[in-house]
Order: C-alpha cells, then structure tokens, then sequence
C-alpha cells in the first residue's frame, strides 16, 4: 500500500480522536445553537408554570436561544420526568422537577426511572402553600377549621395537584398535626384543585401562592394562612398556621432545573452559570415573589443532587408511614 496513502489515513484517524476527545468543551462552546425545551409536569397557570415561563423567558435572552415551556401534566407529573429520563444528553431538554423524583415517585406512580437518571443543575425556588376553604364553609381560622372538622368526622374532603405532590404531603402533615381524618381528591393540577374548593366540591386545599391567591383575593375561595413558620412576604397580610392554632407546623416546597443523565459538565455549568446571572436580576425576583415563589438557588450542581435527594427521601417517609396508595 502507498506509504503517502498509509500517513494520511494515520493522520485523519488521529484527527477524528482528537475530536471525540475535545467534542464536549466544543459542544458547549457551541450551546445553544437551536431553541431549548423546558418540561414542566403540571398544568398552565400553575406555580411550576409561572415558575418555568418567568426563568425561561430570562434564560432566553441570556442564552440567545428560543425558551419553549412544553407543560406535560398528569400521573402526578411521571409523564414530564419520564421523557427527561429518556431525552438525548445534549441540554436541549431541561425540566422543573421537584422531590417525588427521589422515591415518591416510583412508588406511588411505578415510575421506571431513578434518580441516577438526571443531571441536578440547580434548585430555582422555594415557596410556603396557602391553606385555603370553601368561602362558605363559616370559619375565620385554623382553630375554627379544626373544630369544624373535627365535628365532621370523616366528612372532610381536601383536593391537592396530584398524588404525592407537595400539597398532598403538606394534607398529610395537616391530618397528622390535628388528628383529624380526612378524604383526599387529587387533580391534575394547582388551578383545578382550587376550583374545586371554589365550587364546594372539596372543603379546603393546600395550595400554592400562584393557584390560590389569584382566587383569594377576589374573594372567590377565602385563605387562612401559610405553611411556613412565619408569615411568608408572598402572602402579605396571612398568619402563618404556626402562630394560629398548630404550633411547629412548617412545610415549603421547591422547584428545580434538572437536565437528563449524562449531561456534560461544561453543558451543565453553562445552564447554571447562566441561571445564577438570571435569578440575580431584581426584576426577575420580583415577578417570581409576585407569583408566589422566592428564588434560593444552589452553590453548586453537586449541592443541589445531594440537598435534593435528601429532601426527596424525607419526603417519600411521609408517604409511607401514611400509608398512601394509588387506588
């Protein structure tokens, strides 16, 4: 065989490994060159869908690249996750998640992924729920709520986003706090679970500040008080239900940006860098608190995986020693 012809093989060869090895710090110099899409497992209208569009639209012009927010509801938000579990690693799809990836999920939804199965980048948020009651249910606070449950036993409907999502869990911490029993109607989603209290079909709901206080402060359901210790600035003017008849009691819920397995780490950092930049605008901040959501974001893609998965097993605790299934 031609010696000239030998080299040159040898030496494109040689080129292509020099490629495969560079090709991730040249993918994410390059990134993004085409839009991105950001799953959100719940429905429009909701605080992850707030969340999403308010980061995303923010992301956009950081980035220089079409945000597009694809909402993916139902079985308790599995629909999303399962297709960021199964999307290429390229940064091309992200997702809002929060805790059920870490347990609460595969158990009560059977979900097939793990964990393992997505690139932690940064938690986004972190926001109290608002107990809100049917307008017409005749009680000003939560003492009264408890009493008037109490004397219903086993009369007492709450609706929550879904099963195991955080309102679910703040009820169940509700039930354990008060010892009172009660039915719980999940919904596809924050903006139908407050229609339900609206219309009577359930008495009460945890909700988030973006599904309820649009219809508390027109009156159209009426909001007792929020889930953190504390009076919360996203909910001006309520109590906290730790200072109004159930001391202790303390539930937040948070949002974060997760990118599937294998993500690169140059891609990885480039997203969390450009989201610290976003999340630091005032404007920004003030949209999201207006909405219900206060920005906390991580240090570090590695603090947020490990912060992550341990608020997630806390949460899946809650679950089991709850006893909840899927009917």
């Amino acid at each position: 065989m031609n010696p000239r012809y030998l080299r040159a093989r040898r030496v494109l060869a040689m080129a292509a490994l020099a490629a495969t090895f560079a090709s991730p710090a040249l993918a994410a110099d390059d990134y993004p060159n085409r839009p991105i899409r950001v799953l959100v497992g719940y429905t429009p209208a909701g605080a992850a869908d707030y969340v999403a569009r308010i980061f995303g639209e923010a992301l956009s012009k950081q980035l220089g690249q079409t945000i597009v927010v694809d909402n993916k509801p139902g079985a308790g938000s599995t629909l999303a996750s399962t297709a960021l579990a199964s999307a290429p690693p390229d940064g091309y799809t992200l997702a809002l998640a929060t805790a059920t990836l870490y347990g609460i999920d595969q158990r009560l939804y059977k979900a097939r992924y793990k964990g393992e199965d997505f690139t932690p980048i940064t938690r986004l948020t972190v926001s109290p729920l608002i107990l809100a009651v049917n307008k017409n249910l005749g009680v000003a606070d939560v003492k009264a709520l408890v009493a008037k449950a109490k004397a219903d036993a086993g009369g007492f409907n709450y609706s929550s986003s879904g099963i195991g999502g955080s309102p679910h869990v703040a009820g169940l911490q509700f039930e354990k706090a008060t010892g009172v029993r009660m039915t719980h109607v999940p919904y596809k989603g924050g903006a139908p679970a407050l229609q339900a209290v609206a219309a009577g079909e359930v008495q009460m709901s945890f909700g988030t500040a973006a599904s309820v206080l649009p219809m508390g402060t027109q009156g159209v359901v009426k909001m007792i008080g929020v889930t953190t210790p504390k009076p919360s600035e996203v909910a001006p003017g309520l109590p906290s239900l730790a200072e109004t008849g159930l001391p202790g009691f303390n539930f937040t819920f948070w949002f974060g940006l997760y990118g599937p397995a294998g993500l690169p780490p140059e891609i990885r950092d480039k997203i969390f860098a450009a989201t610290r930049k976003v999340m630091a605008d005032p404007q920004i901040r003030a949209k999201l608190a207006a909405n219900g959501s206060e920005v906390s974001l991580s240090e570090s893609p590695a603090e947020f995986g490990a912060w992550a998965s341990a608020d997630g097993r806390n949460a899946l605790e809650r679950i089991v020693q709850a006893g909840v299934k899927l009917d």
